[in-house]
């Protein structure tokens, strides 16, 4: 194998190799405890919501625009899903689907106010997230909801295939979905060309608005989706619940950007990150480190990996 060749693949499956190592040294270090299906399978499966908020986050991100505002989304959708069933008595059937419309709603209002105003999408996201959180505390009163109807939860975190939460194989599902169509449909391509550069999008003939705007709907609708798994997950809805989760879904868009195939955000890097830095903060913790280094964790890895993500990009850029 010619040498670049070599360097070439070390770089796609850098990160998985990093991963096993982690892995390997903590179950070194704790074997009884690390290296257990039970701890595996609770790995993969707790941890469902945020590969999926990670894959929504990723699609506007390709198209070169950010979502500061789908962790709201989450909590927002989390919020309504469990007042309609809870409170109101109102059937899953229709709760939903009204969560999913309620994500693409707020979806198409950043991606409308992003580009007929012409402002970053950094700001906007970032205001329309904040104004969902002070819907969220209204609207729940500042309060967690309990009392969601066990279906709910018996479809996301009862039910298991191979001791693995089903929600675990909903992720999986989605960055197939997201995988085939960046790869293989017309609107993945063009999603892709607006990333590269929208001029150049535009003179080749893709409607880029459109794109950007569809990727900010289908965003919007993964984080609405992840607020329905997370209602699933703990049986309630907290008004802070999706908070948490905006760091370490960067880190890992960002993170997986680095592998598989590097210098673009892809489904698959992104889900590897997604479990290399949870495997890092489960061993760290199994080890007997407070809280405070997870912060310390997803912080350091969202800025190492923007580094590394900006340097494999520029390197590309020259047909390094």
């Amino acid at each position: 194998m010619h040498k670049s060749d070599l360097s070439y693949q070390l770089e796609r499956f850098g990160l998985i190799i990093v991963w096993l190592a982690f892995i390997a040294l903590f179950g070194a270090l704790r074997p009884d405890t690390f290296l257990t299906w039970s701890n595996f399978s609770t790995i993969f499966g707790s941890e469902a919501v945020l590969v999926i908020v990670t894959l929504g986050l990723m699609i506007p991100l390709t198209a070169g625009d950010f979502d500061l505002s789908i962790a709201q989304i989450l909590t927002l959708v989390s919020m309504t899903v469990a007042i309609l069933d809870a409170r109101m008595d109102l059937p899953l059937a229709l709760v939903l689907p009204i969560g999913l419309a309620l994500g693409a709603l707020i979806g198409l209002i950043n991606g409308a106010i992003t580009l007929y105003f012409r402002v970053h999408s950094l700001i906007v996201t970032l205001g329309v997230g904040t104004f969902l959180h002070g819907i969220t505390l209204w609207i729940g009163n500042s309060q967690t909801i309990s009392g969601v109807h066990p279906m709910l939860m018996e479809w996301v975190i009862i039910q298991r295939v191979f001791g693995v939460p089903i929600a675990f194989y909903y992720a999986i599902g989605l960055a197939v979905a997201i995988w085939y169509m960046l790869s293989y449909t017309a609107f993945g391509q063009q999603l892709l060309f607006t990333g590269r550069g929208r001029e150049v999008g535009r003179l080749t003939g893709v409607a880029v608005d459109r794109v950007r705007l569809t990727a900010f709907v289908l965003s919007g609708m993964l984080g609405a989706f992840a607020g329905i798994l997370y209602t699933g997950t703990t049986g309630s809805a907290n008004p802070s619940s999706g908070t948490f989760l905006l760091l370490p879904a960067f880190a890992a868009a960002f993170l997986g950007s680095t592998c598989i195939r590097p210098g673009r955000f892809n489904p698959w890097g992104s889900v590897i990150a997604v479990y290399f830095l949870v495997t890092g903060i489960n061993g760290l913790s199994i080890l007997g480190f407070r809280t405070f280094v997870q912060d310390l964790f997803y912080g350091g890895a969202l800025v190492l990996a923007v580094m590394i993500s900006q340097l494999v990009s520029g390197r590309k850029d020259r047909g390094l």
